[in-house]
Formats: C-alpha cells, sequence, structure tokens
C-alpha cells in the first residue's frame, strides 16, 4: 500500500504554507484523494516536485 500524505505533512516537505497546498489541490496541480480527510500519494507529490 502506498503512503499517503496529509497536507499538513505536504506543506512541511515542500516548505509552503498549507493554504498552498490546498490552493495547489483546488486548481488540479496536485492530485488528492478525499476520504474523510486528504490524502496525498507520494507519486503525486514527486510530480508536483518536479
Amino acid at each position: 500500500m502506498q503512503k499517503l500524505y496529509t497536507p499538513k505533512e505536504v506543506a512541511e516537505i515542500l516548505k509552503v504554507n498549507i493554504k498552498t497546498v490546498y490552493r495547489y489541490i483546488k486548481s488540479g496541480k496536485l492530485k488528492a484523494t478525499k476520504i474523510g480527510q486528504w490524502g496525498i500519494k507520494q507519486e503525486d507529490l514527486n510530480k508536483l516536485i518536479k
């Protein structure tokens, strides 16, 4: 099973504000799945970083 990151964890990894992560999700720049809370797959985080 692939690790899912919370928006807070992604914000810490990218060194950005959590609101920026939510903007990335809303705009489609960062793919995320909502299962009670948002989850971001490692591969999708990697795509954003590149």
